[in-house]
């Protein structure tokens, strides 16, 4: 890939949209477009069900008696379900491409949610949350949106993977407080229906869309050496490799800390004296801050290098999760609003920025697969720490203990960016004048 020469940033267009394969006419903009609507839009539908599931904690815990750590180990089934399918999400593009495997997604999340209206055994939500929407939630999300987006974008890859992430905010902000208000009116059976059904009337929508023209062709390699042709021995070299440690230490520690914090913020908000209702807009608004941290962090990635955009995002992160531990003592509103808009702004931030790494590092045909084994480090991670947090509530009774956990990770997943061989990759392509 060479960068571009001649334009001005003041006169970037929707052709830095278009993409750049060899001996390939680049295709309309319109339907670079309309992959970045569906990388949006079916993130927004994944993460927002399951994020949702933050106010059925209290529900379910009242109803069944289960501890917070029992609970919450529904959350990170899914999130472990949803780590160990992103190379299968993978290998499924290689072989079917997202005709297949957006609508197979899209239906296994809305069965997830119908069946769980009917359930009363924790291993019931474990197996229907943690299973079934895990796999429908991995075939809507990043993997499937990277391999798109990295087909279909070049200079402005930060920034397109930034709009990709943006639909993880957008649907904390729109299902999580819907949903809160739902289970205020109807209770939380009749809220998974509700739910379920409206994911099941998307399924034709998704159906009728163009998918040969959306598919378009084959990725472009790095800048780097070619990876080998076979998918296999494409992931063992990539494994040899100090830059995919360092991005899996990146993805890791950035979902622990992130997790730990958010599938606890709605119930410590809660019994700290908000109304569940006040508690669930503050978590949904915090995910409607990240939409914009994300579409920055894109942005200044491709402006001023990976380094900058990321530190800080982790600052931010850092001064939000210090306004919640200062609440736990303090309980002073500003606090509050200081954690939504340090830790809200920052939330998802890195997404586009490791993505973007990933696909200039290890950008070729077997792509797919080597982004889904990041991605699984990284749900897993996020499993574990979600555990952990409602672990430590049920030890210590309280979530100062949690909330110091997650500083402590923020500081770990930093460091490869500034570490004497720090993290960097190719540098971000953009116009020069």
């Amino acid at each position: 890939m060479q960068e571009s020469r001649g334009e001005t940033p003041s006169r970037a267009s929707w052709r830095h949209f278009t993409p750049h394969t060899s001996g390939v006419t680049p295709r309309p903009a319109s339907t670079a477009a309309l992959v970045l609507f569906i990388a949006f839009a079916c993130n927004m539908i994944g993460r927002g069900i399951a994020d949702s599931f933050m106010v059925f904690v209290l529900p379910l815990s009242e109803e069944f008696g289960w501890t917070r750590a029992r609970v919450s180990s529904v959350y990170s089934a899914f999130l472990v379900v949803t780590g160990l399918a992103a190379p299968l999400t993978g290998l499924m593009i290689d072989r079917w491409g997202p005709r297949v495997v957006y609508p197979l997604g899209m239906l296994l999340l809305a069965s997830a949610s119908l069946v769980s209206a009917n359930l009363s055994m924790l291993w019931q939500f474990q197996l229907c949350i943690g299973l079934l929407a895990g796999l429908g939630v991995s075939m809507l999300g990043m993997v499937p949106a990277s391999i798109l987006i990295s087909r279909w974008f070049r200079e402005r890859m930060s920034t397109a993977m930034g709009v990709a992430y943006a639909g993880f905010g957008t649907g904390t902000i729109v299902m999580v407080p819907l949903a809160q208000r739902s289970i205020e009116l109807q209770g939380w059976r009749d809220t998974y229906t509700t739910m379920g059904v409206a994911t099941l009337a998307i399924l034709p929508l998704l159906l009728l869309l163009p998918w040969r023209r959306i598919a378009g062709d084959r990725p472009v390699r790095a800048k780097t050496d070619p990876l080998p042709s076979t998918t296999r021995e494409a992931l063992l070299k990539a494994l040899r490799t100090r830059a995919y440690w360092q991005i899996v230490q990146v993805f890791s520690f950035t979902s622990i800390t992130t997790f730990s914090v958010i599938t606890q913020v709605v119930p410590f908000l809660v019994q700290s004296g908000l109304s569940p209702l006040a508690a669930a807009s503050a978590f949904g608004t915090a995910g409607l801050l990240s939409i914009f941290g994300i579409l920055i962090s894109g942005w200044t990635a491709d402006r001023f290098g990976y380094r900058w955009a990321a530190t800080a995002s982790f600052a931010s992160t850092f001064l939000g999760i210090v306004s919640l531990l200062a609440f736990s003592w303090t309980q002073a509103p500003w606090l509050v609003v200081a954690f939504v808009i340090c830790f809200g702004s920052a939330m998802g931030a890195r997404g586009p920025i490791v993505s973007s790494l990933a696909a200039r590092h290890f950008g070729g045909p077997s792509f797919a697969t080597i982004y889904g084994t990041m991605f699984a480090c990284m749900s897993v991670s996020g499993a574990l720490a979600a555990f952990i947090a409602g672990w430590l509530y049920d030890v210590t009774g309280g979530y100062r203990a949690g909330l110091f956990f997650s500083m402590t990770t923020i500081l770990v997943a930093a460091s490869p960016f500034w570490m004497p061989r720090p993290i960097t990759g190719p540098p971000p392509d953009r116009a020069r004048g």
